[in-house]
């Protein structure tokens, strides 16, 4: 059976965890293909408020293998501490497999991940200090550690050592830090290997397997495509590899193109983004932080990050920027979330072009220096006043927000099959079962 990617449409924050957790229910394996325990899913089910930040949302499902493959970094510390957490609270994690490819975020990249951001003064890019960009700087370097390495006790001694030595000269020389004891090192990692060894396993194996027989896959992008390396707002991007594009789900993961079939574009019904970096629509008023605070949404709803807390920026609906990820990544089939949040609004605005040096432009610009200076064209469109929470079908929003979602849909240029109206798993309007359709 074909796979079906499920990837973010703007800067991330899209709500993608509540998407996957949904459409779960129709695969058998669920799998993160890309970046690591910098990105963050909020799930709310029966069971609770889970934050989730390497496991696949699909854990929540006993009876599915959830994958975490070898487009993550992975930092042994952070993922036994969320296997850890997910046992605690009753969920079952026997079902989860971790690549042996996968690479490992090492101490060094927590350091280097700070300190390259103090270096960089005004000009840093606002990373979560994970690491997780290091991480990958030494994958594409070929100086990684990786998970294979990590549950082979003597193998990690010895490539511990030899990248070591060279990062405490790095530490040490470039940004005066004090150099790392690989002892102490050798002894939490050895710890955490033996730990992790349960679910070490060749992915890419069970992968394919799973495909040959037929099984559904769904894989599950992190982050969101206007971060991504090559086609985001560089600098202020991810050092992902795979990128946080529908195209790279099947490099992180060990299968070809021609087994994705279907691609579902996660939008939010406006715009948020945390960290730096040109955001066209976001807003300095009352309109702003009405949508940081969760506006007329469900409640708990509020904008502040997965995993750093920080206060997201917002504006409205980036049309420009929308029809580009969604032909970037081949969308097929798009979920709105947030459209509850937007409830009291009496107007509320979609940018359609961009006004740079007094001509309309439909593209975002390369440059980082004229990408700040564009300045959104708006469409004004009639807002609602009811709370849309409890709604289950299209028929019973209120035509307003039918108004606003079908806008959306022709600046897209694909189906929206999905709105979520709330944070839980039954807050949602489905219009097409695309699964179902993928089996036909």
């Amino acid at each position: 059976m074909p796979a079906v990617v499920v990837i973010g449409g703007q800067w991330g924050d899209e709500g993608k965890g509540r998407v996957v957790d949904f459409h779960s229910r129709y695969c058998s394996v669920v799998a993160r293909y890309s970046a690591g325990h910098n990105a963050g899913h909020t799930i709310v089910n029966e069971r609770g408020k889970f934050a989730l930040h390497l496991v696949p949302a699909g854990i929540f499902y006993g009876n599915k293998t959830c994958i975490i493959g070898h487009g993550l970094v992975i930092d042994p510390k952070s993922l036994l501490a969320e296997v850890a957490m997910l046992s605690e609270r009753g969920i079952d994690t026997s079902r989860l497999l971790v690549s042996e490819r996968a690479h490992l975020v090492m101490p060094w990249h927590r350091i280097i991940d700070l300190a390259d951001e103090r270096l960089r003064g005004a000009a840093a890019i606002g990373t979560t200090g994970t690491g997780t960009g290091p991480a990958f700087h030494d994958k594409v370097g070929r100086i990684g550690i990786r998970m294979a390495d990590l549950i082979d006790r003597a193998r990690f001694r010895e490539r511990l050592r030899e990248v070591l030595e060279y990062k405490n000269r790095v530490l040490t020389g470039l940004y005066g830090e004090a150099p790392l004891d690989p002892d102490a090192i050798e002894r939490e990692y050895a710890e955490f290997g033996e730990r992790l060894r349960p679910y070490v396993a060749d992915t890419i194996a069970v992968v394919q397997a799973a495909h040959a027989r037929g099984e559904m896959i769904l894989l599950e992008g992190a982050q969101g495509s206007l971060l991504d390396i090559d086609s985001g707002t560089y600098p202020y991007v991810t050092s992902s590899v795979p990128a946080s594009v529908a195209a790279g789900g099947g490099i992180g993961i060990g299968i070809g193109p021609t087994a994705i079939a279907r691609v579902i574009g996660v939008y939010k019904a406006f715009q948020t983004r945390v960290g730096h970096g040109p955001m066209p629509t976001e807003l300095h008023d009352s309109d702003g932080e009405t949508l940081r605070e969760g506006g007329g949404g469900a409640p708990d709803t509020r904008e502040y990050g997965t995993t750093t807390g920080r206060p997201r920026r917002t504006g409205w609906f980036d049309g420009v920027l929308a029809r580009y990820t969604a032909r970037l990544n081949g969308v097929t089939s798009v979920a709105l979330t947030r459209l509850d949040t937007l409830s009291g609004f009496e107007r509320v605005k979609v940018c359609v072009a961009y006004e740079l040096d007094d001509q309309r432009v439909t593209t975002l610009p390369a440059t980082l220096e004229a990408a700040l200076r564009v300045k959104p064209i708006y469409e004004e469109l009639p807002g609602w006043q009811h709370d849309i929470t409890h709604v289950r079908a299209l028929g019973d929003l209120p035509t307003e927000a039918r108004q606003y979602v079908r806008r959306i849909e022709q600046i897209v240029e694909a189906p929206i099959d999905m709105i979520s109206v709330g944070p839980e798993r039954t807050q949602a309007i489905v219009t097409r079962d695309v699964f179902g359709a993928a089996l036909t």
